[in-house]
């Protein structure tokens, strides 16, 4: 039999790998070569297979355990592992700081280094870290009106959401951010771009008396599916700084304190744009936990999120950086 070279298994780009995983109750480990994941049916044990080469991040849920051998092969395929709670969250991790959204990456030296240099190059100069703040901030706004408007036409996800009334909402928050002048207008200036899309989406599903609550704290479906599907986004966004070699710490929006900001910043390309009008329809169809995540990875794959962040942060690099690509 030939045996492959951990070089081999990362033979599928991570923008067109196909799986993001959510376990809970199993236990993971190496069986036979194979990483698989172990439930228990009575007095049976069930094994099934979680194939590596095509799989982005896996989030360990509640009953959880993984083997050594496991997360070594995991590493070589270049999957990030996050430990969370039930049902997707809240998000958990092995690190010093335990508040913030962090991931276990795998070690590989061999990462390009161009996007970490020409990151560093801008980042220190306050005015240049606005200036990419504002791009993020407007790619995002492309995608929400690109995404937004396919979605609402679409068979598999109906969003009736009227267009005039969404590029007011877009529009209005485009003209914003041409007076920001730091980084706490943005957020405020975003913060409030994302309550009208709430309501905007919360009007158009007949969810009535929406509210937006903290992480954890929302007991009706939406603000659970909400949850759940922010951190699917920030599992993507990790992968998209690992593949290019960004440090989570170098944030240009969510705080030059917190070793997770960047990964906030990138999932923002596509939390708005995805997550938050996929878990308005989830709940008003009456999803549970897992049709939702499969609706929404099947929307991720369709719209090619990891590939928005990756395509994002390369753009964002090189504009400010002053190189072409």
């Amino acid at each position: 039999m030939d045996v492959l070279a951990p070089s081999d298994l990362k033979a599928i780009l991570h923008s067109k790998r196909a799986n993001m995983y959510y376990l809970q109750h199993c236990r993971v480990l190496v069986n036979g070569g194979r990483v698989e994941y172990v439930t228990d049916e009575g007095k049976e044990s069930l094994y099934w297979n979680i194939p590596i080469a095509n799989t982005t991040v896996i989030l360990l849920g509640t009953g959880t355990s993984i083997t050594q051998a496991a997360v070594r092969e995991f590493a070589k395929a270049g999957v990030l592992v996050g430990f969370c709670g039930g049902g997707g969250t809240p998000l958990f991790a092995a690190s010093e700081v335990a508040a913030d959204v962090e991931w276990l990456c795998s070690q590989s030296e061999y990462r390009p280094t161009e996007y970490l240099q020409a990151w560093c190059s801008f980042w220190f100069d306050d005015n240049r870290r606005m200036v990419a703040a504002v791009r993020f901030q407007q790619l995002r706004i492309d995608n929400v009106r690109r995404i937004w408007k396919a979605l609402a036409s679409s068979r598999d996800a109906v969003l009736p959401v009227v267009a005039e009334s969404l590029d007011e909402v877009l529009e209005r928050f485009e003209s914003e951010l041409g007076s920001c002048n730091s980084t706490a207008d943005i957020l405020a200036k975003e913060a409030a771009m994302t309550k009208r899309l709430y309501r905007l989406v919360a009007r158009a599903t007949g969810y009535e008396e929406f509210v937006r609550v903290k992480q954890g704290r929302g007991n009706d479906p939406a603000n659970r599916f909400l949850d759940h599907g922010n951190y699917l986004a920030y599992g993507l966004a990790a992968t998209a700084c690992w593949v290019l070699g960004l440090p989570h710490g170098l944030a240009v929006l969510h705080g030059k304190t917190r070793r997770g900001g960047l990964v906030f910043d990138v999932a923002d390309l596509v939390k708005d744009a995805l997550v938050l009008p996929l878990a308005f329809v989830a709940a008003v169809e009456g999803d549970d936990e897992q049709a939702f995540r499969q609706r929404l990875i099947n929307q991720f794959q369709k719209y090619e999120a990891l590939d928005l962040m990756i395509d994002g942060l390369k753009a964002t690099t090189l504009e400010q950086a002053g190189t072409s690509a």
